[in-house]
């Protein structure tokens, strides 16, 4: 590394430490030269995220898009402090996938399934957006399906349908 004061370029690490939650390296060096100290930052250079829209066309993925259209379905809900965490966890699982483009269908399904288990009226309000509802039907069909959902979804409510025999009719098997 070249040295900020004198352009030498023999040093030595002084200190490493990690730093951002472990995704960058800060390092202490100490000139050869002349002594100085100064500090270097280290970090993985990845491929950037790229989102593939409906119309075909490719652009970088902007989190605080994603953010926005968050927020607007949580808008007055109880639900501010798990915003970050929620956009977080959806960056998370995109840059985890294979491959580093996402397309917008995919995206907006982890919302409403993260949206579902946060707060429901979010879930709903992101639906109507998302899936473009034109009439109240379709609100009340997804309120209905959600509720369905919900119900089969509760921790431990599976268990109870299930017998030692193969048919699932009551708690012991019998009819």
């Amino acid at each position: 590394m070249r040295c900020p004061s004198c352009q030498h370029l023999d040093d030595r690490v002084v200190d490493s430490r990690l730093v951002r939650a472990g995704s960058s390296v800060r390092r202490r060096r100490e000139c050869a030269a002349c002594g100085r100290r100064f500090t270097t930052y280290e970090r993985l250079e990845e491929e950037p995220l790229t989102v593939r829209k409906q119309s075909g066309v490719v652009e970088p993925f902007e989190r605080s898009k994603l953010k926005r259209s968050i927020q607007v379905a949580c808008a007055k809900r109880p639900v501010a402090d798990s915003i970050d965490e929620l956009v977080d966890a959806i960056e998370e699982e995109l840059a985890s996938s294979d491959g580093r483009e996402a397309n917008t269908a995919r995206i907006g399904e982890l919302v409403m399934e993260r949206l579902s288990a946060l707060d429901q009226v979010a879930y709903v309000r992101f639906a109507s957006v998302y899936r473009n509802f034109q009439e109240t039907t379709e609100f009340e069909q997804e309120v209905h399906e959600l509720q369905r959902r919900r119900r089969y979804e509760t921790p431990g409510q599976a268990d109870l349908f299930r017998s030692s025999g193969n048919r699932a009719d009551g708690p012991s098997g019998e009819e």
